[in-house]
């Protein structure tokens, strides 16, 4: 039986982005992870081990987002990547990041890249 488990809106604030001032300050940035795999298992017995620990999840998405990028892109293909292949028992995983208030000339509330990967 395949399920998800999904973590939704992680909030960050890093230094990715082309402008010399997004280097510099920075910007807020939301993320979510939703990731398809089998917990049948850690529905039966409750225990840590039968499932998938997002807590290590968390920890991969973060220390990809204290690693300044240009692009968004780069950097939602690093989270996807680093998760992929450090949880085999992942079927599929989407990911999605948002850049909150992009310095685009006009009041726009985020723009945001949606990334894909199956086995």
């Amino acid at each position: 039986m395949m399920s998800k488990i999904i973590l939704e809106n992680m909030e960050f604030h890093a230094f990715h982005g082309c402008l010399d001032h997004e280097k510099q300050l920075g910007n807020t940035f939301i993320i979510s992870v939703s990731m398809e795999l089998n917990i049948e298992k850690a529905g039966k017995t409750d225990e840590l081990h039968d499932t998938l620990n997002y807590q290590l999840v968390y920890d991969v998405v973060k220390e990809q987002m204290e690693i300044p990028s240009k692009l968004i892109e780069h950097v939602g293909q690093r989270i996807l990547d680093s998760i992929f292949n450090g949880f085999p028992q992942i079927k599929k995983l989407k990911v999605k990041l948002s850049k909150l208030n992009p310095p685009l000339g006009a009041k726009v509330q985020n723009v945001s890249i949606e990334l894909k990967k199956a086995r």
